[in-house]
């Protein structure tokens, strides 16, 4: 039985990461992934177990060998002929994921796998991570380890190490109202930003501040304020973004200094304004309000492990002035290889209706830029969004 770190266990994470990762190249891929994955989790034997509930209220690893659900697949066409699953999909993501059997509940399993053969010799793996036992950055850690026992490496390049215990675990606060999920109807929509137009905003930046700003500031200032155009709040109320911050170099004095740690190891940034102030600010002062917020995360994270906090950041507000956005670029997922190639396009789906979110990824190769996937609208409200996107 393992037990879990207080941000493994932060309420809302107990929920299904769904992606597809596609390559142009394979050799019986199911086959190497299949064995590559079995002697992964030989190391890395939590993935292998079942979430159980504690009879404390707690949830917890049960180390019982049962395994990771893997499912092969065969589809009657060439990525070609999908247009290598760019947006929109021909294929319906459910045909690409995994999916149990019905007597087991998907949110006991850490990891599900799907790998698709098609008839060009491409594949494409459809991963179901539950976001309790790692994130993203930890889940990309064990996938990049298939990956290099797939090509044969004599071991894969980071140990991984377990360690939940070495995680702050500062004293709560009173127990308050449990959180509130409300049900919102929101609309998928999937949009690119130029790298010409990433570019020309970090020119500008520079210009006014002589600093430099990076590709994710710019997408998520766009797609703040684009959001908080469409959704037209009175100007004075508040409107909040939220992104989870990697806390690992914060923690190099009790973490491994050669890496390897896969549990859930980030803070939440949130970054709250006026909707007036960040509707009708140029873009670029939208980019410094949330760089400020990142500024301060070092201190922010210091207070929260020592206990000096009135509000726990980590009890989320899941209401529509609030905007979840997660970088899926620099997890590590885009330079997975099984032997033939990195993937050529890793798509990541949204989470729950109760979670306004936009994912900035990667479109496909060889195109630059920065791709947005968002769930983060109602449909009232998609158009004015979808206009407010471009540059």
């Amino acid at each position: 039985m393992l037990y879990l770190s207080i941000i493994d266990r932060v309420p809302g994470l107990r929920h299904m990461v769904r992606s597809l990762h596609v390559f142009k190249h394979g050799q019986d891929p199911a086959k190497v992934i299949k064995e590559a994955l079995s002697m992964a989790l030989v190391k890395y034997y939590p993935f292998a177990g079942r979430f159980i509930d504690s009879v404390h209220g707690d949830v917890r690893i049960a180390c019982t060998g049962e395994g990771a659900w893997f499912v092969e697949a065969t589809a009657n066409c060439s990525l070609e002929d999908v247009r290598y699953l760019d947006h929109p999909l021909m294929i319906s993501q459910d045909e690409l994921l995994p999916n149990p059997s019905q007597e087991i509940d998907p949110v006991d399993l850490p990891m599900m796998m799907q790998v698709t053969e098609f008839t060009c010799g491409g594949f494409v793996v459809g991963l179901i991570s539950v976001h309790t036992i790692a994130d993203g950055l930890g889940t990309a850690q064990f996938i990049n380890a298939i990956g290099e026992i797939a090509s044969r490496l004599a071991k894969p390049r980071v140990d991984p190490v377990w360690s939940r215990e070495r995680i702050p675990n500062p004293p709560k606060l009173p127990p308050g109202a449990p959180p509130v999920f409300s049900s919102f109807k929101l609309q998928y929509s999937t949009m690119d930003i130029s790298q010409d137009s990433i570019n020309q905003v970090k020119a500008q930046f520079f210009e006014q501040t002589g600093h430099r700003c990076s590709t994710f500031d710019v997408a998520i200032a766009k797609t703040w304020q684009a959001r908080t155009r469409a959704i037209k709040l009175d100007p004075d109320v508040d409107v909040r973004v939220c992104f989870f911050a990697n806390a690992r170099h914060l923690l190099n004095q009790v973490l491994p200094a050669e890496g390897g740690y896969y549990g859930n190891c980030f803070y939440p940034v949130t970054v709250t304004a006026a909707s007036g102030q960040v509707a009708s600010t140029e873009l670029v002062d939208v980019v410094k309000i949330i760089r400020d917020a990142k500024a301060r995360l070092p201190a922010d994270f210091a207070r929260w492990a020592a206990g000096d906090f009135k509000e726990d950041p980590y009890e989320l507000s899941f209401t529509y002035n609030s905007l979840f956005v997660s970088d899926w670029t620099r997890l590590g997922f885009l330079e997975v290889d099984y032997g033939w190639g990195m993937p050529i396009h890793v798509i990541p789906f949204a989470y729950y209706e109760f979670m306004a979110v936009a994912i900035i990824g990667a479109p496909p190769k060889p195109t630059k830029g920065a791709r947005l996937m968002t769930q983060c609208v109602e449909k009232e409200h998609l158009e004015a969004f979808q206009d407010e996107m471009t540059f």
